[in-house]
């Protein structure tokens, strides 16, 4: 076949690609826009789940046909602060109706925090390829002021089992630790703000400070969530400009990262960006600075001089 044939076959392949409104290259991407969401919306492979912190939102309005996922209480043990068990998952899978073939579509508020939380425990326990985010979650399809339905739809339990859980995907205390003593060769990325960062606040506004100290784990490096993705909608920011943004601090890929922040939910959005998008080596810690500021006898780094109380 000559190259010129080659080229238009390619051409043609795109263009049937594009007609189909994106399926295709749905397929092979983490995200999905909401433009191919509101076209597969009756897919009965597609599996949509809201997963947001703000009670009552998803009963207010949410994208039809998605089920709820509340995070802090089904991705999550309540009691012993560790994430839901492989028992409770499963369960969990199963009333979703979600299987190993089964397209996972999450999305919620809060800039897709807590939804990535939940690709992040999906992908430990087993689901990761076919487990997608909304781009611009819950913010971006109310933007856009599309269909939201009130009334949940009801879905056939599936057969799931569950996998055993990926290790390599959660980082610990002892892995940080780990790192601050230079055992470890892993970079550890802190995307809270540059206040919180500096030892300025313990919290952002508005948000429970759960630490006594203020500050970040020595040898650690900054670059804020908010970052990575466009104000406006909440859409992430191009691989290109990911990959530059993440470099000028030394997180290129070429050593395993660990993810933290205040508890572990805004340092997974960073997590699914580094793994999924980038294919970095992440493990998110999910103790976060709420464990580890908290530890006795642990160094800290304080740039703002405060250091107890954030005072």
């Amino acid at each position: 076949m000559s190259a010129l044939s080659l080229l238009r076959r390619s051409l043609s392949t795109l263009a049937a690609t594009l007609l189909l409104g994106g399926a295709a290259l749905a397929d092979s991407s983490p995200l999905v826009t909401t433009d191919w969401l509101e076209k597969n919306l009756s897919d009965p492979k597609v599996r949509i789940v809201e997963v947001s912190v703000e009670p009552g939102l998803y009963e207010r309005g949410h994208i039809p046909g998605a089920q709820n996922v509340v995070w802090h209480t089904d991705l999550v043990d309540t009691v012993t602060r560790d994430i839901a068990s492989p028992e409770k998952f499963q369960a969990l899978a199963r009333k979703l109706g979600i299987d190993k073939d089964t397209t996972v579509i999450l999305y919620g508020d809060s800039n897709n925090w807590f939804a990535a939380w939940g690709a992040w425990v999906f992908d430990i326990y087993g689901l990761r390829d076919n487990v997608k985010l909304v781009d611009g979650g819950r913010k971006k399809w109310e933007l856009e002021k599309r269909l939201v339905a009130t009334n949940p739809v009801p879905v056939k339990a599936s057969t799931f089992t569950v996998a055993e859980p990926n290790r390599k995907l959660r980082a610990r205390l002892a892995d940080v630790v780990s790192v601050v003593e230079k055992k470890s060769d892993a970079r550890i990325l802190d995307i809270r703000s540059p206040d919180e960062f500096s030892g300025k606040i313990i919290a952002p506004a508005g948000f429970q400070e759960l630490a006594l100290r203020a500050g970040h784990i020595p040898g650690s490096v900054n670059v804020a969530w908010a970052r990575a993705v466009n104000q406006a909608d909440g859409t992430i920011k191009p691989v290109e400009e990911l990959r530059k943004l993440y470099a000028e601090v030394g997180i290129d890929g070429s050593k395993p990262v660990i993810t933290t922040c205040r508890i572990g939910e805004r340092s997974s959005h960073t997590w699914f960006i580094l793994s999924r998008l980038l294919g970095y080596q992440v493990a998110n810690y999910d103790g976060s600075w709420t464990e580890y500021g908290n530890t006795v006898g642990l160094p800290i780094n304080n740039p703002a001089g405060t250091v107890w109380g954030g005072k």
